[in-house]
């Protein structure tokens, strides 16, 4: 039975879930965020380690400037709010991105949160936000070429923003698109990878247990030839 220490989630489908119900995209966002509370609490409870959730990409700017100030908007009320929650159940909340785009309300919101929690021994929830992999990858390459060492995937992991945190073991999307839109490339080389037409606001406990339970009984072989 696999282990499962680092589970990351693409959250989508807020948008289409709330253009089936004839709302606006804004609701989605926000019926999304509340689904976001409640799969972390779960994963949390099923002894999962790091949990990874892709809220807003480095391409997300070129959405229409409406939406990008409602997430915006909406990703400061979470760290508001959420940090009580985060903390009575024991999980340390930290960000993976390049933060310094964002505003200074913002930005003092997330390390307002990350501090909070930073003596949370469970859980570690790890938002995306204004991430891109390829991004990360450059940053990482420009910081550990300073050094003037040869290049080695251990120096590149070290500058990564997961830097000591375990590679992805399974890595989810809901919305029924199949593809990883730029989410840990790097840290998902050998992940297993379930994808479901759920739209994240729908993506429910149930959803989340049954993927696990398959994820644990694959056959993981690394490249490697597994000897029967």
């Amino acid at each position: 039975m696999n282990d499962l220490e680092h589970l990351a989630i693409i959250m989508d489908g807020n948008g289409r879930w709330a253009k089936r119900y004839g709302k606006e995209r804004s609701y989605g966002h926000r019926v999304g965020a509340k689904n976001v509370r409640e799969i972390t609490k779960y994963a949390a409870k099923m002894g999962i380690k790091y949990l990874s959730l892709y809220a807003f990409s480095t391409e997300n700017w070129n959405r229409p400037k409406t939406e990008v100030a409602v997430l915006m908007k909406l990703l400061e009320k979470y760290l508001k709010t959420e940090v009580s929650v985060l903390k009575e159940h024991n999980i340390k909340f930290t960000v993976i991105g390049d933060i310094s785009k964002f505003s200074h309300s913002l930005q003092k919101e997330i390390h307002n949160a990350k501090e909070q929690t930073a003596h949370c021994t469970g859980m570690t929830q790890v938002v995306a936000i204004n991430y891109g992999a390829r991004d990360e990858i450059i940053r990482a390459i420009n910081e550990a070429t300073k050094t003037h060492q040869i290049l080695t995937p251990e120096i590149l992991e070290n500058h990564l923003d997961t830097a000591g945190m375990p590679p992805v073991d399974l890595l989810i999307r809901t919305g029924g698109d199949c593809r990883l839109s730029n989410f840990l490339l790097w840290q998902a080389a050998y992940a297993e990878l379930f994808f479901t037409k759920t739209l994240w606001p729908e993506f429910s406990f149930g959803e989340l247990e049954a993927i696990v339970s398959e994820y644990r009984q694959t056959e993981r072989r690394f490249g490697a030839v597994i000897s029967e």
